[in-house]
């Protein structure tokens, strides 16, 4: 057998680990760099069709307004509970579907108190009933964030409660609310599927 020198020894380009290297970090490399591009590339938000009922999760479903988009950066619909965020211009518009195990009262509660929860966000006025065309009765309020409102309501129906809220510039919410509200006049449930 022939002697290995020390030259050989230390002859890395010759090796196969370092081709292996560079590949694997040019790979890691576009993961690094590439991912984060191709993620700001897609659009967060997407067209919702016109008129038709959007499912938020839970059997629980709703028209978006017109105009509206989903972002899919707040959406997520599932078996028993759900979430859909919608954004008509600046104005954030969110449904959300869980199981809860309480009456009407329990669920504004636990609602208010989180809007109160945080830092600057306080509940003005009194609440209100509010019905659907699915026959959901609830209840909604408003609330101020600095120079931004808001609007809340919520709704308990079969082991869930379905919260709504609406945020935005208070020139923005005065032009969409009227169709927000008629967005959430069309709250349904209609059973899990």
């Amino acid at each position: 057998m022939g002697r290995v020198t020390r030259s050989q020894q230390t002859d890395l380009p010759s090796t196969l680990g370092l081709p292996f290297a560079l590949v694997l970090v040019l790979v890691l490399a576009g993961l690094a760099f590439g991912l984060p591009l191709l993620d700001r590339a897609v659009p967060a938000q997407r067209a919702v069709p016109a008129g038709a009922p959007y499912e938020v999760g839970a059997g629980v479903t709703l028209v978006p307004p017109p105009g509206a988009t989903l972002d899919v950066t707040g959406t997520r619909p599932g078996e028993d509970r759900g979430t859909a965020l919608f954004r008509i211009g600046p104005v954030r518009y969110a449904v959300a579907v869980q199981p809860f195990d309480g009456d009407l009262t329990a669920a504004a509660n636990s609602l208010r108190q989180r809007i109160t929860g945080t830092n600057g966000y306080q509940v003005t006025g009194t609440q209100l009933a509010v019905s659907t065309a699915g026959g959901l009765a609830g209840v909604q309020g408003g609330y101020t964030a600095g120079n931004r409102g808001g609007r809340y309501a919520v709704f308990v129906a079969h082991g869930l409660t379905i919260e709504v809220t609406v945020s935005g510039g208070d020139s923005e919410l005065d032009r969409t609310l009227p169709a927000i509200d008629a967005s959430t006049r069309t709250l349904r449930y209609e059973g899990r599927r």
